[in-house]
Parts: structure tokens; sequence; C-alpha cells
């Protein structure tokens, strides 16, 4: 791959949450670097903490979260931390230089108003000087670069009247209609069929490619991963515990949860899959040492007694183990 500008750099970002038996983070110390025109893909079973690094990008994690760290975007405007932005500087981010899709459309559209007049909403917040007659052209070409069929009758209906693959392709045009350069996807396809899932995959490629979009590809599902990113980067209770090149991730993990996720994961061939034993553990109670530790088929006693560092595989690839040579 050429060499690409970064358009996204997270460095050491946490989110603490508070909780009755005290404060907790869902994201601990992450980094990751995000390219022009690449897909990252972000894995990992739900209370991984996947989802909360999304909405802290976006600057909408919960009420009385705090956080540290840093995330550097290179916005129209130059570069800015999203994490020392105020409300006001979050809100002309958001759609303009960066935007979300959601796992479940119906809970992020409006029931109540026409899909075209909520796509004119999103464009009418970052142009207030446009012309009615300008948006609404801008609504139909936004709802037809999301392939939605016949976008005039579509743009007269409410969300209820669309299927949940068009719901997902509204929402799609809604993020993409003021002209964002990275779109997080958070578990979009999650909710759909098969069929309909591997269009929504092939027009988000699709519009990756047309529009030079960075991509953030946030799923539970490796086989997703292997078909829309570019690098990996796997999530375990909060923290990176590994990311690479997806292909090399894929076909030689080198952390034991990544192993275990692939060998969970359904193939085409008919193997047997094997479940990983245990669930994530609580924020509240984390086993000392690696967070795997209790789940991991070739732990050791080292392993609890400390958090491991991100070692290097290779230059690209690095896994969070002490097993990695």
């Amino acid at each position: 791959m050429s060499m690409m500008a970064t358009i996204l750099e997270v460095r050491g970002l946490t989110v603490e949450l508070p909780t009755t038996s005290g404060w907790i983070r869902p994201v601990n110390d992450v980094s990751f670097t995000l390219n022009e025109g690449e897909t990252l893909g972000i894995v990992g079973e739900s209370g991984s903490g996947k989802t909360m690094l999304s909405l802290a990008l976006m600057g909408l994690e919960p009420h009385g979260a705090r956080h540290s760290g840093e995330a550097w975007l290179a916005s129209k405007s130059g570069k800015q931390n999203i994490l020392a932005s105020s409300a006001d500087e979050l809100r002309a981010i958001r759609g303009r230089d960066i935007a979300m899709i959601f796992q479940e459309p119906m809970t992020a559209l409006n029931p109540v108003l026409r899909v075209g007049e909520q796509v004119a909403e999103a464009i009418r917040v970052h142009e207030p000087a446009a012309g009615e007659k300008e948006i609404q052209h801008r609504v139909l070409q936004s709802l037809e670069r999301a392939a939605l069929p016949d976008p005039q009758r579509r743009a007269r209906q409410y969300p209820h009247q669309l299927s949940g693959g068009l719901r997902q392709r509204v929402m799609i045009a809604m993020a993409l209609a003021a002209g964002p350069r990275i779109l997080i996807a958070d578990e979009p396809t999650t909710a759909l069929d098969v069929t309909v899932q591997k269009q929504i995959l092939e027009l988000l490629a699709k519009l990756r490619r047309e529009l030079q979009l960075s991509l953030l590809f946030i799923t539970h599902d490796l086989g997703v991963v292997a078909q829309v990113a570019d690098r990996v980067a796997v999530m375990y209770a909060g923290r990176v515990v590994e990311h690479g090149p997806v292909m090399e991730v894929l076909r030689a993990p080198s952390h034991p949860y990544t192993a275990g996720l692939l060998r969970a994961a359904p193939r085409l061939v008919r193997e047997k899959l094997i479940p990983i034993p245990g669930s994530v553990p609580s924020l509240t109670a984390l086993p000392p040492g690696c967070s795997f530790a209790p789940r991991c088929a070739v732990h050791i006693p080292d392993c609890d007694s400390a958090m491991p560092q991100l070692r290097a595989v290779n230059t690209n690839h690095k896994a969070r183990c002490i097993l990695v040579p």
C-alpha cells in the first residue's frame, strides 16, 4: 500500500464510567491510526469496549463519563484533538468530518419524520446557507448514492415503511450527506439477513472507493472483517490485544483470544465450531495480569503477574501476550 496520510490518530484513549462499585474503564489505553481511504476493522465480543470507543470518537459517550488520551483528526480546518473539543466544536465535526451509522437504524431515525426530511436536516445543519431546491437535489443524490431504489418515492416515506436493509441505506445516506471523510460503522449489518448484509457491505466498499472514505468498521464477526478491512484491531475487556494487516492476523493470529475467535467463527467448510469457554470479565472484577488469562488455553503462571505490553510480532503486527517470541 502506498504511504497514505493519517486522517485519525488515537493515542492512549481511556474512557471511564462511574458505577456503584467505582470507576470502570470500558476503553483502556487504546491507540491506533486510520489512514485516508483505508478500512480499519475493530473486532470484539460485546463487553469488549468497541462501541464505547466509537461513541467517544463522536463525542457521544454517556453522561458522567470522563476520558483521557488524544484523538487527532485531520479535518477540513486543520488538525484537532476531538477529545479536547468543546460541545460546539464537536457538533461541527460530527457529520461534516466524521459520521456514524449504527446497528439498528430504527433507533437512530426519527419515526415521525419522512426519510427525505431527515436526510435534508443532516445537510441543513452543516450548510445553513443552502437553498431549499439545492437541498432537495442533494437529498435525492444522497439516497441514490446509497443505492436506494426509487429515491423520490422513498424520500416521502416514513422509516417504518421501509425494510431493515433500506433503513440502513437511509442511515448511510444521512451519514454521508454532508461529505465526511471518516465513517464509523458500528455493527451495521448485524440485524440484517445474510443476503442484505452482503449488499450493504458491497455498498460500503463501493462508497469507500468512490468517495475516498476512511472507514472504522466495528463488528464481532471476523468473517465480515475479512471482507471489508485492510487492517484489524482486536479488543478484549477495553484493550487492544492484537492488531495488524487483516489477512496476516486472520491467517496467523498471535494472541490466543484472536485464535479462539477464529475457531468459534463459522466458515464455509464445515469444521467443528469451538466456542471460547467462559465470558468477557466484568470490568469491575478484572483478573490480575492479562484479562484473557482465565479463559486462555495456553495460560501459564506468569500471565497473572502483570498486564502484558503489546509486543511486536513484526513491524506491522503486534499482540498483547507474553508468549509472543
